[in-house]
């Protein structure tokens, strides 16, 4: 059980003799960059989640599999934690460095080495950008469906770590559903194969246990991606509603209807103002809540379903129905969609990111609720859902530089997540747990999950070397969390029932 519960990921990690690691790198990987100096490792420390910081011990860039298979062997050798890092646009702090650890960037590692027409198939290393999958597959009329809103910097081997989605996930899938096979090295430098080149391989499916489990497994070296024909055609329509409920109850009419949309996405006014100002893609400011509704497919089946979708979203209460004129219009649309954070990041000094999953049929009760807890803590919070899966990404407005309103912001989230873990939902649908949303794994999962969860762990890496303290607590960490609720009156969260 030492291994279960190891406590160091809790607490302070044992010292690191730095100058004795940095030696043997130098002599053992001469053609290795690594970086030591206090001004070049501030730049490393933190993902997109800033409000969270740590200057790591060292930070290695390698080129080639070969270095990264001799890094994992000497930390292993020598008991140091490895942290691994793409591009870094993470939001839950799952990159954040450890003081006393490796931050192993693989952003170099950033060649697409193959790309296979005939196999609808692209085989790349992880560094490379999600956007430039599609770039290079668009020749051959193909592209990789799973589009976060970052995807023109997030990297390929971050997309697997965290199971990133996008904005048309509901009808193409996760990351999860769009790979083939993954090449990865154990923490002690070990190589295996997951998956395989043809659509499903033998034994236990391993392909998708690693992927979303955030460098905690072991290390992506190359990502085997599936590729998917263009579609013909594609359109898009602008629903806008005069409340967010009645928008709500829109997307789960849409897909009873039997409807699946290539993107159902959803924004408040808040939102839709931020983004308009920003990116002027013609929305309409004054709506309390649109709705970006996105049909692809033949043309005859695509102009069949913008009718009865604009038929649905009428009947829902929709007070305008917009049809996007032309491709470049459809372009404008998702633009501003996809520019939202960014857009808020205009209108506040600060942003909290939130990234929690509900059933769709609870959408409206949940926006109630959002909105309670935005007048119980006085923070403005602006709403962007990827609607048709019910993932959600709250964002909490702030000013780090007013003493109290971090902390107020993240209490805010703590509370959101709570909510949707008590109506059926998740704390996490493609942002990760990282080390933002490790309490409220005490709230989504019992001990005896939490236990299992960490025997899994141990079977890849039973020395917690790969990415400790992120993810999964420890059952001490969640006796405290519920202890600090308990003392608050918050257990079993009975305030959640009034939503």
């Amino acid at each position: 059980m030492s291994i279960l519960y190891d406590e160091r990921v809790d607490g302070p990690l044992p010292r690191v003799d730095k100058p004795a690691l940095l030696a043997e790198l130098h002599a053992q990987i001469p053609d290795m960059e690594v970086l030591h100096n206090q001004e070049d490792l501030n730049p490393y420390e933190c993902d997109g989640l800033s409000a969270y910081r740590t200057t790591p011990l060292l930070v290695v860039l390698p080129e080639c599999l070969q270095q990264v298979q001799r890094l994992l062997q000497i930390c292993h050798q020598r008991g140091v934690p490895v942290v691994a890092r793409g591009a870094g646009t993470g939001l839950s702090g799952g990159a954040l460095p450890l003081e006393q650890g490796v931050l192993l960037v693989l952003a170099r590692l950033n060649k697409i080495l193959d790309i296979d027409p005939g196999r609808r198939s692209a085989r790349v290393q992880p560094g490379v950008r999600n956007l430039a999958i599609s770039q290079a597959a668009a020749p051959y009329g193909l592209y990789y469906a799973p589009d976060p809103s970052s995807q023109i910097a997030c990297s390929i081997g971050g997309n697997v770590a965290e199971n990133a989605g996008g904005v048309h996930c509901l009808k193409y899938g996760l990351t999860v559903h769009n790979l083939f096979k993954l090449e990865v090295l154990t923490a002690s430098g070990e190589h295996l194969t997951l998956g395989s080149d043809a659509l499903d391989a033998p034994g236990f499916d391993l392909l998708a246990l690693f992927t979303g489990s955030e460098g905690m497994l072991g290390i992506v070296t190359e990502v085997t991606v599936k590729l998917l024909p263009k579609p013909q055609v594609a359109k898009v329509l602008l629903a806008s509603f005069d409340s967010v409920e009645k928008a709500g109850r829109a997307v789960g009419d849409i897909i009873a209807a039997g409807i699946i949309p290539g993107g159902l996405e959803m924004m408040d006014n808040l939102a839709i103002r931020a983004a308009e100002d920003f990116i002027h893609a013609g929305y309409p400011v004054e709506a309390e809540a649109i709705l970006l509704c996105e049909l692809d497919g033949v043309e005859a089946d695509v102009q069949d379903e913008c009718e009865r979708v604009r038929a649905v979203l009428q009947q829902a209460g929709a007070s305008q129905v917009r049809l996007a004129r032309d491709e470049a219009e459809r372009v404008k649309f998702w633009a501003g969609r996809k520019n939202a954070f960014p857009a808020v990041g205009r209108i506040s000094p600060d942003y909290y990111c939130m990234d929690g999953t509900i059933p769709r049929r609870e959408l409206p009760g949940v926006l109630k609720g959002i909105a309670e807890l935005s007048a119980e803590y006085g923070l403005r919070v602006a709403n962007v859902f990827h609607a048709g899966d019910g993932n959600m990404h709250p964002l909490i407005l702030f000013d780090a530089n007013q003493p109290g309103e971090l902390g107020r912001a993240e209490a805010i989230g703590g509370r959101i997540l709570e909510l949707c873990v008590k109506v059926g939902g998740s704390i996490t649908g493609e942002h990760g747990v990282g080390l933002e949303k490790i309490n409220q794994m005490c709230s989504q999962f019992n001990s005896d999950e939490l236990t299992l969860f960490h025997a899994v762990k141990a079977a890849f890496d039973p020395h917690c070397l790969l990415n400790p303290g992120k993810n999964i607590p420890t059952l001490h960490r969640c006796a405290e969390f519920g202890a600090m609720h308990v003392h608050h009156g918050r257990l079993p969260f009975p305030e959640l029932e009034r939503f």
